[in-house]
C-alpha cells in the first residue's frame, strides 16, 4: 500500500524546469566531459607512443606499442574504472553523494596531470608510469558514474528525468569531440613549428624528438576541465533524498531544497522517522526481499549493461579499416609523427561529430516521450540489424565500389547505440532502486559494462584477427576473422535486446513510486510480488 509521500521529495519531482536544474546538468555533466575526454584520448596517441618509444632501425615501417604493451596502456584506464564504480558506488550509499563526489574529482585531477610524467625515459619505465596513473585516473572516473547519474536523478523532477541524467550521460560525446579537438590544435601547431619528413623519406627524423611532448600535453589537458568544476561540486547541497532518506535528517533536507528551490518547505521529521523504520525500506543488498523487489531488476540492468559494452567497444576495432577505407588516414610509412596525430584525431572528431554526438541528443530529445524501455529495445533491434546486414556480405563491403556504404552502415551502428541502450543503460539504474542502495546498484551495473568494455575491446581484438597466420597484425595469435566476429557481434545485441525485458519502465514515476520507498507495512507486503512492470499496460 502506498503511503503519502514526504513534501520536500513532493517538491522535488513536481518542481518546474528551473536554473538550478540546468546548473545541475552542467556540473555533473562536465565530470562525463573530463571522463570521456581522458579515456578516449588515449587512443589518439598510442601510434605515437609507439614511434618515439619502439622505434626499430632499418625497419620498412613505424614502430608500433606491442600487443601487451598497447593492451596495458588502453585497457589499464577500464580496469581502474570498474573497481572504481564498484568502491565509489557503494561509498556514495555510505558517505552521501557530495562527500564522494568531491574526492573523485580530486583523484581525476592529479592523475590526469600525473598521466603526463614520466619516472625515466626508457620505454618499460614510462610505460610503467603512464599505466600506473591511468589506472588511478581510471578509479576516479568510475566513481563519476554512479554519483553522476544518482546525483541527476535524486534533484531531477519526475517529468524531465529521463532527458536530465540522459543530457549528463551526453556531455560524454562533447568530452570525445574536445579530446579530437585539442588533438588537432597540438599537433597542427607543432607541425607546423617543427617541420618533420615522412618516415619513408627519414626515418630517424620523421619523429622529432619535440613530439614527445605531444601526447603528455594532450593527456595533461584533461585536468582542466575537471579542475574548473570543483568549486561547484563542493557548492551543490547534498540531494534530499539522501539527507531525508539515508542519512534521516529531515531538517536539513527541507533546509537545502527550501534554498534550491525558492519555497517554503516543511521539515516533517515525525514523518521521516516512520517512514525509514518501515520494513520496506531497511532491507540491504544482500537480503531475501531485495533478491525479490529487485533481483530481476539488477539483472537486466547489469546484462545488458555488459552486452551493450562489448559491442560498443568492440567497434572500435573496426575504426582503422573504416579511416584507411574512405582516406582519412593515409599509410603510416607516409607520414610523419605528428601528421598521423593530426590525421588520427581529424578522424575521430570526424566521427563523434556526424555520428556520436548527435546520437546521444536523440536521446535526451525523446527518452521522457518515447519510454526508457523502447528507446533501449529499439537501439539494440537496429544495432543487431546493422552487424549482420554489415557480417552476412562482408566480402560485399570489401570491394571498393561499396565501402561508401560500408561507412554509413557503420555510423548507423554508431547512431542507434547512443540513441539506444548507451545512454539508457546508463540512466535506468538510477531510477530504480532504492536510495540507501542507489549508487551501489547503479556502480555494479556500471562495472559489469565496464567487464565487457574490457572484452569487447581486448577480446575482440585477438578473435578479430585473421584465420590466416600470414595475415595476422605483428604479435597476434589467428583469430576467427573480422566477418565472424561481426557475426558474434549480432548475437550478442540480439541478447541485449532479450535482457531488455528485465528492465521495468519508469516513465512519468517518482524514483520512491518506482522503489517500493513510499509503501506503508502491511501483513500482506512482504508476500506481493514487485509492482513494476516492464511495458506500462
Amino acid at each position: 500500500m502506498a503511503g503519502e509521500q514526504l513534501q520536500v521529495l513532493s517538491a522535488l519531482d513536481l518542481a518546474k524546469t528551473q536554473w538550478y536544474h540546468f546548473t545541475a546538468i552542467v556540473i555533473a555533466g562536465m565530470g562525463f566531459f573530463t571522463d570521456a575526454y581522458d579515456l578516449f584520448s588515449i587512443s589518439l596517441v598510442t601510434k605515437l607512443l609507439g614511434r618515439i618509444y619502439y622505434h626499430v632501425d632499418g625497419a620498412p615501417k613505424p614502430g608500433t606499442l606491442p600487443p601487451r604493451v598497447s593492451a596495458a596502456v588502453n585497457g589499464v584506464a577500464l580496469c581502474g574504472t570498474l573497481a572504481g564504480q564498484l568502491f565509489f558506488g557503494w561509498l556514495g550509499d555510505k558517505m552521501g553523494r557530495k562527500t564522494v563526489y568531491g574526492i573523485t574529482l580530486i583523484l581525476m585531477v592529479v592523475c590526469s596531470l600525473a598521466s603526463g610524467l614520466s619516472f625515466g625515459d626508457e620505454p618499460k619505465a614510462v610505460m610503467a608510469t603512464l599505466c600506473f596513473f591511468r589506472f588511478w585516473l581510471g578509479f576516479g572516473i568510475g566513481g563519476d558514474y554512479p554519483l553522476s547519474a544518482t546525483i541527476m536523478s535524486e534533484y531531477a523532477n519526475k517529468k524531465t528525468r529521463g532527458a536530465f541524467i540522459a543530457a549528463v550521460f551526453a556531455m560524454q560525446g562533447f568530452g570525445i569531440l574536445a579530446g579530437g579537438i585539442v588533438s588537432l590544435i597540438v599537433s597542427a601547431a607543432f607541425d607546423h613549428r617543427f617541420k618533420a619528413p615522412s618516415y619513408q623519406d627519414d626515418p630517424v627524423g620523421s619523429t622529432v624528438k619535440q613530439a614527445d611532448y605531444i601526447w603528455r600535453i594532450i593527456l595533461m589537458f584533461g585536468a582542466v576541465p575537471a579542475a574548473m568544476t570543483y568549486y561547484w561540486r563542493m557548492k551543490m547541497p547534498e540531494t534530499a533524498r539522501y539527507t531525508a532518506l539515508v542519512a534521516r535528517d529531515a531538517k536539513k533536507a527541507a533546509t537545502d531544497m527550501s534554498k534550491v528551490l525558492q519555497v517554503e518547505i516543511e521539515a516533517e521529521e515525525t514523518k521521516v522517522e516512520k517512514l525509514t523504520m518501515e520494513s520496506a525500506n531497511s532491507f540491504g543488498l544482500f537480503s531475501r526481499n531485495f533478491a525479490r523487489r529487485h533481483g530481476l531488476h539488477l539483472l537486466g540492468t547489469t546484462t545488458t549493461w555488459f552486452l551493450l559494452d562489448i559491442a560498443f567497444y568492440s567497434q572500435n576495432l573496426f575504426q582503422k579499416d573504416i579511416f584507411s577505407a574512405i582516406g582519412w588516414i593515409p599509410k603510416a610509412e607516409t607520414m610523419s609523427a605528428t601528421q598521423e596525430v593530426y590525421r588520427i584525431s581529424r578522424a575521430q572528431t570526424l566521427i563523434a561529430l556526424c555520428s556520436t554526438v548527435p546520437g546521444y541528443w536523440f536521446t535526451v530529445a525523446f527518452i521522457d516521450y518515447m519510454g526508457r524501455f523502447a528507446i533501449q529495445l529499439m537501439g539494440f533491434f537496429f544495432m543487431t540489424v546493422f552487424m549482420f546486414a554489415l557480417a552476412i556480405p562482408y566480402h560485399h563491403w570489401t570491394l571498393k565500389p561499396n565501402r561508401i556504404g560500408f561507412v554509413v552502415m557503420y555510423s548507423f551502428t554508431f547512431f542507434f547505440a547512443n540513441f539506444g541502450p548507451n545512454a539508457t543503460t546508463f540512466v535506468v539504474p538510477a531510477e530504480i532502486f532504492p536510495a540507501r542502495l542507489r549508487s551501489t546498484c547503479h556502480g555494479i551495473s556500471a562495472a559489469a559494462g565496464k567487464a565487457g568494455a574490457i572484452i569487447g575491446a581486448f577480446g575482440f581484438l585477438y578473435a578479430a584477427q585473421s584465420q590466416k597466420k600470414s595475415e595476422t597484425e605483428a604479435g597476434y595469435p589467428p583469430g576467427i576473422g573480422i566477418k565472424n566476429s561481426l557475426i558474434v557481434l549480432g548475437v550478442i545485441n540480439f541478447l541485449g535486446m532479450l535482457f531488455t525485458f528485465l528492465v521495468p519502465e519508469p516513465k512519468g514515476k517518482s524514483l520512491e513510486e518506482l522503489s517500493g520507498e513510499n509503501e506503508e507495512d502491511s501483513p500482506e507486503l512482504d508476500m506481493q510480488p514487485p509492482t513494476n512492470r516492464t511495458v506500462p499496460v
